[in-house]
């Protein structure tokens, strides 16, 4: 019997293979260039290519693709055959280095934000070496980034590189000022905590909301949501529990480490996590997680939905960015030790995370602005938009002895007792889990909450080795020219702890009181919509750090800034159409239909009796037939704002008019639709409830 330690990466041209597959000095080379940055030799490129396309081929694989990420938030592939004509009029199976490294799909329908113009066709691919190559149904999938003609970076994998090198780059600097000679490189590595929902097919395919938008733009709340916490961790349903298992399978065979699976707090809702790894890779791995969700729910009948609000009135879906930085050798940066009192390379790598976290809370806002997370972030299931860092009594405990420069009292270990002796003993954890906090210290990691479902993890990604790269440059800057190296750590991190106390937070992020606390006392940020925050991301501030550290040219800046916005005008838009569409040619028929017929049978019983006073049917037909009028009175409204919006140039000043005028006639629309299907029989509203829909899986 096949085991999963058999089939585990087997559609992956990992170490494994490359080592089997490649000559010696070719594979020492290769993992230079992985390694350590090393520039690939063109010859090593052709050997590769070879023993990459003999080993897909072996595989069943006919075709081969660069693989990217577009800013579309989801990937690309163009397919090209490995087939190559011969004089006699058959074939041979070729695949180049030249192929290998640099593809030229057609790059005028991807988004530019006015890197180009629209006549600018060419785009460039370019392999990444560190991210294995994979194959997915009969194609060979070769991770690469991808770039415009004139250079710039029209993706999200070119910008996440250059943040990790920059990172490391700095990173280096500060292990060297503590006598560390032989780290070779630094890398940040993640894991991200996927949620989602699972519904049938059946009822997804009667809801033009959930074709439309991926998520409910009618619904009323069912008697039953969440209020009992009965799903939370509760017994997996079978239908789910196939799912599930299909999913490992096909993940696993792709190499990606899925651990744990779970029921969420929501009905229907669930989660998948991996094990940490490289951020790039973790990267490539969770967008390849979220298109396999779906495909294989398709096998099962059921539709994965990943919008971060598919639901009003339950949990939405987010997904944690588990992060930390380590060396070559294994070593955790963010791993306190025994005694992180005096563990000082710790705690200045810990403060150069406080430092940038506050330094950076609107880049690390903007890293997860979209309009569905929007619905998300500060609905109480979710941190708020504010951000705030969660370290726990232990190290505050430690930063506060720092600051005021007192004795740090070590309370120990404390022992759990739970009065039954069977049970096993063993020592509480030093601090607890603050799941309301947006950046909290997990033990030697920060689970960054914010990122909704649906998002790239580069982005968060991106912005946060950037902003510690610039932490640990201007620790380096000042450390390396100390005279009393000792003395000037100590300085600093005693600065960075009194600068900076403000955006450290362990108390419960859904307060109303912090809210207020946060942006009235502490001066923080809270920027609730996507048009609130994105302009930000041009601040004189930003700009300088992002290009400073190479990470983004101006121009790229510009350019994410108009296709964020862009996409957010797009999607409310596509939303609010969807929400005319239903409610003029299904919700209101269906209330008038109704109407009708309770009518006709209030005349029809006065007519065999006509002391019957149908009082009942009398007022159920006023309040129909006036929440009628009202919905296609709401219908027009909301037309009207689309149309008196249709025509502004101005993308900032689009997003802020639909993010006041639309929305908000979005709202008063799907107020009296939701009432009207409390009232309206069940035989005659026009698709599936929440009740049928969050229930249906069984």
């Amino acid at each position: 019997m096949e085991t999963v330690k058999d089939y585990f990466g087997s559609m992956v041209f990992d170490d494994r293979v490359m080592k089997s597959v490649l000559p010696d000095k070719v594979y020492k080379s290769l993992r230079k260039t992985i390694d350590e940055g090393k520039d690939l030799d063109i010859s090593v490129a052709n050997q590769v290519a070879e023993a990459m396309k003999d080993w897909a081929v072996s595989k069943g694989a006919t075709h081969f693709t660069h693989w990217f990420q577009p800013l579309t938030g989801i990937t690309a592939e163009k397919h090209d055959s490995f087939i190559t004509p011969t004089p006699d009029g058959s074939v041979i199976m070729e695949f180049s280095g030249k192929e290998l490294i640099k593809g030229e799909p057609d790059a005028s329908s991807f988004p530019s934000g006015g890197l180009r113009a629209t006549f600018e066709a060419r785009g460039y691919t370019a392999w990444d070496p560190t991210s294995y190559a994979f194959i997915k149904g009969k194609t060979l999938c070769i991770p690469t980034a991808f770039c415009s003609y004139g250079g710039h970076a029209l993706d999200k994998k070119t910008p996440l590189l250059r943040s990790m090198q920059a990172l490391n780059k700095q990173a280096l600097r500060i292990l060297r000022l503590f006598g560390n000679t032989t780290a070779k490189y630094v890398r940040s590595s993640v894991g991200p905590e996927q949620e989602y929902f699972l519904i049938t097919k059946e009822m997804y395919d009667q809801r033009p909301d959930l074709k439309f938008t991926g998520r409910t733009l009618f619904g009323a709340k069912p008697p039953k949501g969440q209020e009992m916490d009965d799903h939370y961790f509760g017994a997996i349903k079978p239908r789910v529990s196939e799912y599930m298992e299909d999913l490992n399978v096909e993940l696993w065979k792709l190499g990606i480490m899925a651990k744990t699976e779970h029921n969420e707090v929501a009905p229907a809702q669930h989660e998948l996590a991996p094990i940490y790894t490289t951020t790039n890779v973790a990267t490539d791995n969770n967008q390849l997680t979220m298109e396999i969700m779906q495909k294989v729910a398709t096998k099962h009948g059921l539709v994965c939905l990943l919008h971060e609000k598919p639901f009003a009135g339950v949990n939405g879906s987010g997904k944690h960015n588990n992060w930390s930085i380590s060396t070559d050798d294994g070593q955790n940066l963010l791993s306190p030790g025994e005694t992180p009192y005096e563990n000082a390379q710790f705690l200045l790598f810990l403060c150069a995370v406080i430092k940038a976290v506050d330094d950076y809370q609107d880049l690390l806002r903007i890293s997860v602005a979209t309009a569905g997370n929007d619905h998300r972030l500060g609905a109480n299931e979710a941190p708020p938009a504010v951000v705030s860092m969660f370290l726990g009594d232990e190290l505050d405990a430690v930063l506060s002895a720092i600051e005021n420069d007192t004795p740090y009292i070590d309370v120990g270990k404390t022992q759990m007792k739970l009065g039954v002796h069977v049970l096993p003993k063993f020592n509480r954890d030093t601090t607890d889990r603050n799941r309301t906090s947006p950046f909290a210290f997990t033990g030697n990691k920060f689970e960054f909450r914010m990122l909704g479902s649906s998002n790239s993890i580069a982005c968060a990604n991106i912005m946060l080795n950037s902003a510690v790269a610039e932490s640990l440059k201007i620790y380096a800057d000042r450390l390396e020219g100390a005279e009393d190296f000792e003395t000037a750590l100590h300085d600093m991190i005693k600065k960075t702890i009194k600068d900076h106390r403000r955006i450290i937070f362990n108390g419960n992020g859904y307060d109303e009181g912090w809210i207020r606390e946060a942006t009235e006392k502490r001066g923080l940020l809270n920027y609730r919509t996507t048009p609130d925050c994105m302009p930000h991301i041009l601040d004189k501030k930003n700009v300088d750090m992002l290009t400073s550290h190479k990470v983004f040219t101006e121009a790229e800046l510009k350019s994410r800034c108009e296709i964020m916005l862009e996409n957010y005008c797009k999607t409310v838009t596509i939303e609010a159409n969807t929400m005319v569409s239903m409610a003029r040619t299904q919700i209101a028929p269906a209330i008038e239909s109704f109407a009708a017929d309770t009518a006709g049978n209030a005349l029809t019983k006065k007519s065999l009796d006509p002391e019957i006073k149908c009082t009942g049917e009398t007022e159920l037909v006023k309040r129909l037939s006036a929440l009628s009028d009202s919905i296609r009175e709401k219908v027009k409204e909301l037309e009207d704002t689309l149309l008196s919006i249709k025509g502004t140039t101005d993308i900032i000043q689009e997003s802020a008019l639909i993010r006041d005028n639309v929305l908000a006639k979005m709202c008063e629309l799907r107020i009296v639709c939701d009432e009207a299907e409390t009232i309206t029989a069940k035989d005659y509203w026009p698709f599936p409830t929440y009740e049928d829909i969050l229930f249906s899986v069984r």
